[in-house]
């Protein structure tokens, strides 16, 4: 599935040197993941995740605007390319999220968007849109020569596949989403209302009533006065953290945290830079691709209505609900689910190739 890298592509300047295996027969993990070479690699009976596991490479790649994109590549380097896209937006990735993908099967493509985790500069705001960001994953899958790939993201990496696909749908082999967010004001405002309630940003009486709930937030967590800023950040992220069970922040956001909570701001502030139903109205570009979506029955962050609407108008996609499982894409539940559905579409995938290849 490689092509030749065509010129004029922005430059990338490497981390680590690529490292290829030493026959694609057996496919062999790079050394540097760190595991066994002659034993079957399979999820963890304690979180559901494949073994921890380093990048066979790692990349800075400059996508103009000022932006350098932090990209790593992991698992086997002959297998088959699959594009993971974060959530947020503006949380980047972590190494845990390279646990989700079968390390002999796939080789998994992980970026920090444009202002976030390891990408510079962090909390950058400025040429940063989902029309930035769907621009700059076609950059990478030029510049790493992938032909077609396989997307997988989750929350907010959802929408930003959903848009990605609908954009390029002939560099897409399939879709697996997961906690489904479409970028209505629908679902903007209920979030931001009950988290501008919980934080007592909005007058008791006739909150319900506010036009814009998220105008105190916007004003607040996208303030230059810090002391104003950073109380609203960290009250932000504690309604967050509440939804999904975790605890409250300790200490005060730290500059990624930050960072994550003004690149929200910005997204929502504007939309998410899509048009009202958008996402809806493109499956008709992709609804050919084969596509699961995986959505907790009991996600409080990414409520299951907005899965429901996707699988309305999109039929044709494997729905797969999952009873108890709440929005984190790490939890025991929507991981194993998130990685039988990466199994499933990939045995489809390879099985129309094996027939377009070999007829039969």
């Amino acid at each position: 599935m490689a092509a030749d890298r065509p010129p004029g592509l922005p430059k990338i300047a490497d981390a680590g040197t690529r490292r290829r295996a030493a026959t694609n027969a057996v496919r062999p993990l790079p050394r540097a993941a760190g595991l066994r070479q002659d034993a079957p690699v399979l999820p963890s009976a304690d979180d559901g995740l494949f073994p921890a596991l380093l990048p066979f490479a790692v990349h800075a790649i400059d996508v103009g605007d000022g932006h350098v994109l932090h990209v790593e590549e992991c698992g086997n380097p002959d297998g088959l390319p699959l594009l993971f896209l974060h959530g947020g937006p503006g949380s980047g990735c972590s190494p845990r999220q390279r646990r989700l993908f079968d390390p002999r099967r796939f080789r998994a493509v992980l970026v920090d968007q444009r202002g976030c985790g390891r990408s510079t500069p962090l909390g950058g705001l400025a040429e940063n849109s989902t029309g930035h960001l769907v621009a700059d994953c076609e950059r990478i899958r030029r510049a790493l020569g992938v032909e077609r790939w396989l997307l997988c993201g989750g929350s907010w990496g959802s929408l930003l596949a959903l848009a990605y696909a609908e954009a390029h749908p002939e560099r897409v082999l399939g879709l697996v989403l997961r906690g489904i967010f479409l970028g209505s004001r629908e679902e903007v405002h209920g979030y931001t209302r009950a988290a501008a309630r919980a934080a007592r940003l909005l007058p008791a009486s006739g909150a319900d009533f506010v036009a814009d709930p998220l105008a105190p937030w916007v004003s607040r967590i996208l303030s230059a006065d810090p002391a104003r800023a950073e109380p609203a950040v960290r009250a932000w992220l504690d309604y967050e953290r509440a939804l999904m069970g975790e605890a409250r922040l300790a200490d005060s956001p730290d500059a990624a945290q930050m960072a994550k909570a003004r690149l929200q701001m910005h997204y929502l502030m504007h939309d998410c830079f899509l048009a009202q139903g958008q996402l809806l109205a493109g499956i008709k570009a992709i609804r050919h691709l084969p596509a699961v979506i995986v959505q907790g029955l009991a996600d409080l962050v990414c409520p299951p209505l907005a899965a429901a609407r996707l699988r309305a108008a999109w039929p044709e996609a494997e729905w797969s609900g999952i009873a108890g499982g709440g929005h984190g894409g790490l939890t025991p539940l929507l991981a194993k689910a998130t990685i039988a559905a990466l199994a499933r579409l990939a045995d489809r995938i390879d099985s129309v190739d094996c027939v377009e290849c070999c007829g039969a």
